[in-house]
Parts: structure tokens; sequence; C-alpha cells
């Protein structure tokens, strides 16, 4: 948590657009929320949790989004800051609260997820005539997420944002598919499908394939995600690691064995280090590598933003398994 000026945002690495709100996460694992007594506050939300790792592995980072005007609104300009991620792009929604999330923590492979995004999250209300497309064009890694197609005005200015950036340097559609966001799949899947056209990067575990391009087999979706104009395809197998594929082939990763104690801010560990190793133009082996050890850090944790690695812990956990393996 620095005190040295921002950066410039012409000059960013990482720029995320999307979600942003509150964790409320449980600091007693294995107990169900209503019997929890202690709670811990966090910054949350997906394409804020990318940012905030990408700032911490030393990349330049800002997140595009709303809080409300609200005591969790100013919160989350505080706690961003302390991260390093600018948070010039996040304007304020006075009609709207910032959103909460709560979770529930049954390791090894149980989440429950709670959002309070009523009566609407101020997210969803980011604006196309609102956005820096100069910003956006020259960022390093743009990073946009499948809930911000999920309402207007965001669906329009997500795809604005994206028709403006035309492909540039490194441009990730981060599937993102939560559920409760959307009447059904068949609306995210009309509204996700455009979308791929725009980018270079598509990632996604096993629901949000299906979601996106209707296959859950890893390589099939990952063909599928190709074939609708991604240049390189992630597919998250959870347990069983990660699968690349681009125009060399495939990488399949396999998973870094670690303690699980809370997994829902592996997969925003995984796309800070994606960025951070897409950025630096390591191979595909080694950015998966890499960004297979940040989320295991992070799942072995249980806050999400507050858990995200440094450079050094990563590198070390990918020794440290190497040694073993």
């Amino acid at each position: 948590m620095g005190t040295e000026p921002l950066a410039d945002p012409v000059a960013l690495d990482v720029l995320t657009m999307g979600r942003i709100g509150v964790d409320i996460y449980p600091l007693q694992v294995g107990v169900p929320l209503e019997d929890v007594t202690t709670f811990g506050k966090y910054l949350g939300g997906t394409a804020t949790n990318v940012a905030v790792a990408a700032a911490r592995l030393g990349r330049t980072a800002a997140v595009i989004s709303r809080t409300g005007r609200d005591p969790f609104g100013r919160f989350v300009h505080q706690a961003l800051r302390g991260y390093r991620v600018d948070d010039r792009f996040v304007a304020d929604v006075p009609a709207l609260p910032t959103p909460v999330t709560f979770c529930e923590i049954f390791p090894p492979d149980n989440f429950p997820i709670y959002f309070y995004r009523y009566p609407k999250a101020p997210d969803l209300e980011i604006r196309a005539d609102e956005l820096d497309y100069d910003a956006i064009r020259r960022a390093g890694v743009f990073w946009v997420t499948a809930t911000g197609l999920s309402a207007e005005p965001s669906r329009s200015a997500t795809l604005a944002a994206l028709e403006a950036r035309g492909r540039a340097g490194v441009t990730v559609l981060d599937l993102d598919y939560r559920p409760s966001f959307w009447s059904c799949l068949e609306e995210a899947r009309r509204a996700v499908r455009p979308a791929l056209g725009h980018v270079t990067v598509a990632v996604g575990n096993i629901d949000e394939c299906e979601m996106a391009v209707s296959e859950r087999d890893p390589r099939r979706a990952a063909r599928a995600l190709l074939g609708h104009g991604a240049s390189l395809a992630v597919v998250k197998k959870g347990p069983l690691g990660v699968l690349a594929v681009d125009e060399n082939g495939e990488v399949d990763t396999p998973p870094v064995p670690v303690e699980v104690v809370n997994g829902l801010g592996a997969g925003d560990a995984f796309g800070g280090a994606l960025c951070h190793g897409l950025l630096a133009g390591w191979d595909t082996a080694a950015v998966m590598r890499f960004a297979n050890a940040a989320g295991a850090i992070v799942a072995s944790r249980i806050a999400c933003s507050d858990a995200m690695p440094g450079p050094e812990e990563v590198a070390a956990l990918i020794a440290r398994t190497s040694d073993v393996r």
C-alpha cells in the first residue's frame, strides 16, 4: 500500500471494466452463514480483483466501474488506492447502493456465494458516452467480463469499448457467468457471442464455456472459442488444471497442489497473473504455470483481493512444486 502518484492512464498495463463492490466474508471456516459471528471486509468484484492481482505483480492497473455514493463506495476508493489500482474511472451512482457479497466457506470445494446487488448494481450503469476511449485503446491489456453484458447501459458500453479497442494488444473476455445475473442461460449466450468476435483472449471455466459456446468438453470448448474469433482460449478445469489452446497447439497444465481454504478468488488471481505473463511475452506454458500458481495461493486463503500474491511468492511456489514433481 504505497503513497506514490498513480500511473497516467495512457501508460496503463492493465485496464479492466466491470464488477466492483465489497466482500463480507466469514472468518470462521466450515460454519453456516447464519451462525457466523465474525466477518472480514474486503474489496471485491471480478474485474476489480483482476486489476488488484495485476498491480500486486507490479503492473500499472485501473478499473472502469461505478459504486454507490455511500460509505462502502468510499471504502472501495480507499482500497483501490491502497492496492495501487487507479480509481479515476470509478464514478458513483447516487441512487444505488454499493453492492456487497457474502459467502460460506466449506473446503475443499463448496463455497456458496450471495450477491446483494439490489435494486441494481451501480457497475451496470457504466455508459458508453462516459468512457475514456483513449485509455482503453492504449492499455496493454483490456479486460471485460460477461457480467458487464448482463444489463443496459453496461452492455452497450462494453461492446462500444471493445469496438473502439479493435482487438488491439491483449483484449480479454472473462466469461464470468453468474446465473443469478441473467434470466436464463440462453439470454447470457446471446449477449456474450457478439463480444467474442472483439477479443484476442477468452477465459472461462467449464460451466462458463458451456454458456458461451455450448460445449463442456475442454478441447471442443477451446476450439469453439477460437472459432468465434479469439486467438487464445483458456479453459479452467478446476482440480484438473487448465487447458490453453492457440495457433501453436495445446498446453494442458496440471493443478498446483495446495490446501484449499476458499476457492472464490482463485480465478481472479489467475486472471491478473495471466495479464502479467502475456505482457511479459512468455510462452503459453510459462504463462499457465504462473497463473495456476497465483490462483492456488489465493485458494489457500480466505480473502480475495487481500490475498493476491506478489511475483516472488508465485515464483517460490512454482519452484517448490517443480522440485516435488
